[in-house]
């Protein structure tokens, strides 16, 4: 059974991230876009490799583009970290993996092939877990995954364009990556 987040709540923000209000996913994506708040998680894990995305074929933006571990849209009122924790589970299978936001990532992006708008105040999450990590991924959200060494990927994007990407990812990452708190050693 595919489920359709597209009537599900988001909260609208400023481009300071304070609330102006709600609106529903397929609203806030409808051209020209409304900004609201949304996250991205990037789980790395002790070899400095990230873990990737391939969006499915169903998804209304970007669909079948490699993106970060996990990604979606807290509810009007919920905690970030609360929304990011139940998305990876939801879409990955994982949980158990604290998340640190390390800080947002401002940016709209409009996807040819859809004729949607991302315009989001992107709260970036990081989680460290173990190259042993397992998931199980759920099909009507992701299409594949697979690691991906941090320096090759950001050297590949940097270079541009890269159509095989969602165009947040550079942008996540370099948030991601320079406020990104040192993994902790057991």
């Amino acid at each position: 059974m595919i489920v359709t987040r597209e009537l599900d709540l988001v909260e609208l923000v400023t481009p300071t991230g304070e609330s102006s209000g709600s609106a529903t996913v397929a609203e806030a994506h409808t051209a020209p876009g409304q900004l609201h708040r949304a996250f991205s998680v990037l789980l790395i894990d002790q070899l400095g490799r990230i873990l990737l995305q391939q969006r499915a074929a169903t998804k209304t933006r970007f669909p079948l583009r490699w993106a970060n571990s996990c990604c979606g849209h807290p509810s009007p009122g919920e905690v970030v970290t609360a929304a990011a924790t139940r998305r990876l589970a939801e879409e990955l299978g994982v949980s158990g993996v604290p998340l640190t936001e390390v800080g947002v990532y401002l940016y709209r992006a409009a996807d040819p092939a859809t004729d949607r708008v991302e315009h989001e105040y992107d709260h970036v999450l990081i989680g460290h877990t173990t190259a042993d990590l397992s998931w199980e991924t759920d099909p009507n959200e992701v299409a594949d995954t697979r690691w991906a060494h941090t320096d090759d990927l950001l050297a590949e994007l940097r270079q541009g364009p890269v159509d095989q990407y969602a165009p947040w990812l550079l942008g996540v990452l370099e948030v991601g990556l320079a406020g990104a708190p040192p993994e902790r050693g057991p």
